[in-house]
C-alpha cells in the first residue's frame, strides 16, 4: 500500500465507516454463528424487517455479507473469513 494512494484510503474510510455502525456490527456478530434469514435476524436483534433489510443491503454493497435464495427466503452469511477475522480482532482488542 502506498501512502499517496488516495483511492485506497478513501475505500478504507468507507469500509470502517460501514463497520462503525453498532447495528451493522450486531448483525455481523450474529451472522458469525452461521447463515440466517431476515426473520431470524429480526427476532435476535429485536428489529423490524425493513430496518434489518436496509442494513443488510449496506453490508452486501460493501461485500461484507453475501446472500442466497432458499425458496422464498433469502439467507445471509458473512462473505468471507476476512470479515470474521476483522470482527474477532477488534473484539479481542477491546476486551484486553
Amino acid at each position: 500500500m502506498n501512502i499517496d494512494d488516495d483511492r485506497i484510503f478513501e475505500e478504507l474510510g468507507i469500509f470502517f465507516k460501514t463497520l462503525g455502525d453498532p447495528t451493522r456490527l450486531r448483525i455481523l456478530y450474529f451472522l458469525e454463528s452461521g447463515e440466517r434469514c431476515v426473520n431470524c435476524i429480526c427476532e435476535a436483534l429485536d428489529m423490524s424487517p425493513s430496518a434489518v433489510s436496509h442494513q443488510l443491503r449496506i453490508l452486501k454493497d460493501r461485500d461484507l455479507v453475501k446472500s442466497r435464495r432458499e425458496g422464498k427466503q433469502i439467507i445471509y452469511s458473512i462473505s468471507d473469513d476476512h470479515v470474521h477475522d476483522i470482527i474477532s480482532k477488534a473484539y479481542e482488542h477491546l476486551i484486553e
